[in-house]
């Protein structure tokens, strides 16, 4: 399922995104505060200082989000959160609701935009109620169609994550949105592995997902920050990344976090990669002008008097650039020097006599 309606401008808080504006970097801090508010306060000062556009938060309890409970799929197998059951998890990880005012209101302060993804109907009145700019539905919600519609509904910009989700079920969430009124949609390319080999990420993806009309943006979750410039190469308008104060410090998501300084070079780097797309063109750019001197040209290398004939001995095409065009050789070769030439002059037609 796909949509035909073209993708159309998008703004989180007054910042619009799109490729005609720098990447729009969301710093996620999931649950890398570790349950310690000062430390969300801090993270936040860490991603202003970054240079990040938002910080995002992720609004739910244990007992909205599962059960507590031991059964079969309610402990995790294998990867980084291994032996761990589904309430113990979110339980650590989640955001206290009573934290928003004051995460949302030190935002303001620190002139960085907050908002958070919502996951389920009592997150989203949370989130309303603090006038979220924006909301994002993350990738295991995806296929929650009733959430999509719900959150489309308030008619804030809606970001939705695709991790996990096929072609068809990214094209029921982008129709269920578009269905629900929300105009400003965007699709964040995502691979929910913790962490993400590099290998894994196919770029290639962020193009072939503007079949929906929307605008596209990568949900990373690889080591390091060469996958999001590579990204921003190729078209990503926004960036998201995890980041903690420090991966040592631990935490449910710290392994594949960026550091404040991480961070930072991510900021600084995507907006070079952006800066660097420009346009095809060919052009001579104002910093290769005096270059251009540089450049091969004929010249005469060895002295010759007036009729001498012009040899692959006595003029030849090498640097510098003053002289004719390399390509003018052979039409040069045989014919006479007009009047003497000193070695190291450049080759001009006032001084070929050609043959009558």
């Amino acid at each position: 399922m796909s949509t035909t309606i073209p993708a159309k401008t998008f703004s989180i808080a007054g910042r619009s995104i799109g490729a005609d504006q720098p990447p729009y970097i969301v710093a996620e801090m999931s649950g890398n505060h570790n349950g310690d508010i000062a430390r969300a306060l801090a993270l936040i000062d860490v991603a202003a200082e970054a240079g990040a556009d938002a910080v995002k938060l992720q609004t739910y309890t244990a007992d909205t989000i599962t059960i507590d409970h031991d059964g079969p799929g309610f402990r995790i197998e294998g990867g980084l959160w291994n032996g761990r059951s589904l309430h113990e998890l979110y339980d650590e990880a989640h955001t206290p609701w009573d934290w928003h005012p004051a995460l949302f209101e030190h935002g303001r302060k620190r002139g960085i935009t907050v908002f958070s993804a919502p996951f389920d109907a009592t997150a989203l009145e949370l989130l309303e109620s603090l006038d979220a700019p924006a909301h994002k539905i993350a990738s295991f919600e995806a296929i929650d169609l009733p959430l999509i519609a719900r959150v489309a509904a308030t008619g804030k910009p809606l970001i939705i994550s695709t991790g996990v989700a096929d072609l068809d079920e990214i094209g029921e969430a982008v129709a269920t949105a578009r269905n629900a009124g929300c105009d400003e949609l965007l699709l964040l390319h995502c691979v929910s592995g913790y962490p993400t080999p590099a290998e894994e990420i196919n770029l290639a993806t962020i193009s072939d997902l503007q079949r929906f009309g929307t605008m596209v943006g990568l949900s990373d979750h690889t080591m390091g920050t060469a996958v999001p410039v590579a990204a921003t190469a190729l078209g990503a308008v926004l960036i998201e990344k995890h980041f903690t104060l420090a991966r040592a410090d631990g935490g449910p998501d710290a392994a594949f976090s960026l550091e404040p300084d991480e961070l930072a070079t991510l900021v600084r780097d995507t907006h070079t990669a952006w800066s660097a797309i420009g346009t095809a063109d060919y052009t001579r750019k104002p910093s290769e002008i005096g270059n251009a001197t540089f450049r091969r040209s004929l010249y005469v290398v060895a002295d010759m008097a007036a009729g001498e004939l012009f040899t692959e001995e006595n003029t030849r095409s090498i640097r510098p650039g003053f002289g004719l065009p390399p390509k003018e050789l052979p039409a040069v070769l045989g014919c006479h020097a007009a009047r003497d030439i000193s070695r190291g002059t450049p080759l001009s037609h006032d001084l070929i006599k050609r043959a009558q």
